[in-house]
């Protein structure tokens, strides 16, 4: 029996509708806030526009600068300290356990006056990413993202069999045709920047996966398991932090972090001042933020239980990372790790997170990711069009049904692989597949407005 290109055609066309349809809400809400988180470091720089600037005569030690802001906030705990980006910028200083029960980034002139202080979570940057990564509905929202990333993949490939060329010529498939109607437009608006952008959505949708957190924490069991494990994981699964070292505190678990602060500031009982470990980062030329953490300190910087320093880089273009430790008695280096100490696994994740957030290679990266963004939301707002045009008053409007054509079986394979790769895609297979075999037959007004043929109309 002969391959039916037609049937197969009719076939992926309505994966492609469906799927589409589905993720029309999702391409348009995260291509937005994807966008905007591009540009954390201008954001959160303008954020921080009143505490820049300022004049450096009578500078006061880093230490002195804790105390006003211990001061300025009784009841507070000292977690970590944060070198100024550049010269006149304010510190800010870290701290849990106020009055009010919140955790604070407390800017500090040269001087050592208090000029204002911001709660992590109120900040512009971290109220965007929780809405890209979880909607703002904590884990559900992160498993409901992924299964639109998911289903987001297929969409990809099925467009790209649908748009590829079949001696129709370049126009319509590298560039729209003009002058054809309404209609022809948004088919070739839609068809040419999908296939355009299609190479940058496949690497967006893979390089978040490993923030997932279903696909990431599968990934770190894998890892875990054939030994690709070197130093502790540095992103984020699902909007909570991992712990490969049994640190129980999510990285924005503020009240866990809180919980486990001990009564008395944390560098106390550590010989080595926090002005000699400035002195030390200021030596290093690591980029900016660059943290400084005292012994005993809880949260992603510190290290609970062990009486050493850390300065940490926390770039968001990863390769710039790295981690110095220093032992809280003698200030003797204990430790020093870089992007490049990593494991391979964890330097290739490193880089597609640094591409995905827009910061690999500066302002390009960054103009590469809004290119995307508008691609997407182009695609999507065409694609509404389109189905809008041609939707019945009475049905969903999906292409018309195709018999399964026989030999499929590179077909199969392909979508095997997506779903063992893509765990909530085959989930959600298993469960259209149900719905269509076991609800679908007993209401059948829904699936004819479905366009799903059941077995009665089939027969």
């Amino acid at each position: 029996m002969t391959f039916d290109r037609a049937a197969f055609y009719r076939m992926l066309w309505r994966w492609h509708f469906y799927a589409g349809l589905f993720i029309i809400p999702f391409i348009l809400l995260l291509s937005v806030t994807g966008a905007f988180y591009l540009f954390k470091p201008q954001v959160e720089r303008w954020e921080e526009r009143a505490f820049q600037n300022l004049p450096t005569d009578g500078a006061v030690s880093p230490g002195k600068q804790v105390e006003a802001a211990l001061a300025a906030f009784p009841g507070a705990r000292f977690n970590s300290y944060r070198l100024p980006e550049r010269p006149g910028d304010a510190a800010m200083i870290h701290v849990a356990g106020s009055e009010d029960g919140s955790m604070r980034d407390i800017f500090v002139s040269p001087q050592g006056a208090v000029l204002g202080s911001i709660r992590p979570e109120d900040r512009l940057m971290e109220i965007d990413k929780d809405i890209h990564g979880q909607l703002l509905l904590g884990k559900r929202g992160s498993w409901l993202v992924e299964l639109a990333a998911s289903w987001g993949i297929v969409l990809v490939l099925t467009g790209l069999y649908l748009w590829w060329p079949r001696g129709t010529g370049l126009a319509g498939v590298l560039w729209p045709r003009l002058g054809k109607g309404k209609r022809m437009f948004w088919r070739d608006l839609h068809a040419v920047t999908g296939f355009w952008i299609s190479g940058l959505v496949l690497v967006l949708l893979t390089t978040g996966l490993p923030w997932a957190g279903l696909w990431g924490s599968a990934f770190k069991t894998v890892r875990t398991e054939l030994g690709w494990v070197k130093g502790e994981q540095d992103w984020t699964l699902g909007g909570e932090a991992p712990s490969p070292a049994g640190d129980p505190h999510a990285e924005h678990d503020h009240a866990a972090m809180m919980h486990a602060m001990p009564p008395m500031p944390v560098a106390a009982a550590s010989p080595i001042t926090l002005d000699a470990m400035v002195a030390k980062a200021r030596g290093e030329t690591l980029a900016f933020p660059v943290i400084v953490t005292p012994p005993g300190a809880p949260g992603p910087f510190g290290r609970p239980g062990v009486m050493a320093w850390t300065i940490r880089s926390e770039a968001q273009n990863r390769p710039l990372r790295a981690s110095i430790t220093y032992d809280g008695t003698t200030g003797e280096e204990l430790s020093r790790e870089g992007f490049a100490d990593g494991h391979l696994a964890d330097r290739i994740v490193g880089y597609g997170i640094a591409w995905h957030e827009g910061q690999l290679f500066g302002w390009v990266n960054q103009l590469i990711g809004v290119l995307t963004a508008v691609g997407l939301v182009t695609m999507a707002v065409s694609g509404f069009v389109m189905w809008r045009r041609r939707k019945p008053e009475d049905a969903l409007g999906a292409p018309p049904p195709a018999s399964v054509p026989s030999r499929m079986g590179g077909v199969v394979a392909i979508l095997l692989v997506l779903a063992a790769l893509l765990p909530l895609l085959a989930a959600s297979l298993l469960a259209l597949w149900l719905f269509e075999r076991l609800v679908l037959p007993h209401i059948p007004g829904l699936a004819r407005w479905l366009g799903v043929p059941t077995r009665a109309a089939s027969a």
